[in-house]
């Protein structure tokens, strides 16, 4: 059985709209803020840096084209010079950091999730399987090969973003995988009320049948942030509420949080053992799943838009057959 103790921190936190290096300037501060409170994980929101794409849910396509191609200019690659500074900040303060990412690919943008683990390397990189509504004006389809979780120093980590929890056969990919610690992440500052209402139900749902922690990270924007998006006030609200940044046991107990307006650390401490105490009255990928009758058929090959042909068999050559002699053609 586990005995460790793992503090963790969900940052709720505004990007800076109007640079990426003002939003990676963010992610640092607030590394070296929750490292001072002894946090050894924490989870930024989705696609934090350089920031989300709240214009896309409030203009039409036909005027998004410079927010987008602005998007582009701004977003890094995956290794880049972002993930090495946010790398080095994981290895300074011994922190397993999960942080979401535009992340360009030549001409194409995805939602990327990224962990670095204690030391400062990048253990995963993952891209949101399918973009959600307006999204897929923005980003590209991801695939199964981050579906999975992976292992650092604060324990078994998995990750999913926004409306992939509504997915419950990617859910079940890292439930399969044995995570312990969720990392959620969603944008915040988006739909409104009744969005923070329903993360909290999917939060805690996945918490109870996973049997882990969850981790949920939400961003945050200003009223000027707002007006900057859009002067339109009857669109501004749509660009409110939806935060919901906490903490869950494996109990579906809130350990930190919900934190629902302004910027913050939500901060709380994983007592591991819950996790086999949970699991030991239901565990969904053990003695309570029903492989023969239900299982998850996962591809995890990575996207390709070009794969080698295979080379064509070899032909042996034929050897020529001796002649017949004509006296034996007829016998």
């Amino acid at each position: 059985m586990n005995h460790r103790t793992v503090r963790a921190a969900a940052a709720q936190i505004a990007p800076d709209l109007e640079s990426a290096d003002g939003t990676l300037a963010k992610v640092l501060e607030t590394m070296r803020d929750a490292a001072r409170q002894g946090v050894e994980l924490i989870v930024f929101p989705e696609t934090f840096v350089p920031y989300y794409p709240y214009f896309s849910f409030v203009l039409p396509p036909v005027l998004q084209g410079q927010d987008h191609l602005l998007l582009m200019e701004r977003a890094p690659t995956v290794p880049g010079p972002v993930t090495d500074a946010v790398g080095a900040a994981a290895r300074e303060h011994g922190m397993v950091v999960v942080l979401g990412v535009n992340e360009r690919d030549h001409g194409s943008l995805y939602n990327t999730q990224i962990v670095f683990d204690a030391d400062g390397r990048l253990v995963q990189k993952r891209r949101k399987i399918t973009p959600t509504y307006h999204e897929r004006m923005v980003w590209g389809q991801g695939d199964g090969a981050g579906l999975c979780a992976v292992d650092t120093r604060a324990g078994r980590v998995g990750a999913l973003a926004c409306w992939e929890h509504y997915n419950p056969l990617a859910r079940y990919a890292l439930m399969a995988d044995h995570e312990e610690i969720h990392c959620a992440q969603f944008p915040g500052s988006l739909v409104g009320q009744i969005f923070g209402d329903q993360m909290g139900v999917t939060i805690r749902h996945h918490a109870l049948e996973s049997g882990c922690f969850v981790v949920n990270a939400t961003g945050w924007l200003h009223d000027e942030q707002i007006r900057s998006v859009t002067p339109d006030e009857k669109l501004q609200g749509a660009l409110r509420g939806g935060c919901h940044a906490a903490i869950v046991s494996p109990e579906g107990k809130y350990l930190a949080g919900p934190l629902t307006e302004g910027e913050g650390l939500v901060v709380a401490d994983l007592d591991m053992k819950l996790i086999a105490k949970r699991k030991r009255m239901m565990d969904s990928v053990g003695h309570y799943a029903r492989p023969e009758l239900l299982s998850l058929a996962i591809s995890r090959e990575p996207n390709r838009t070009t794969r080698p042909m295979a080379a064509p068999p070899a032909i042996e050559p034929v050897e020529a057959s001796a002649p017949v002699p004509p006296e034996k053609e007829f016998t």
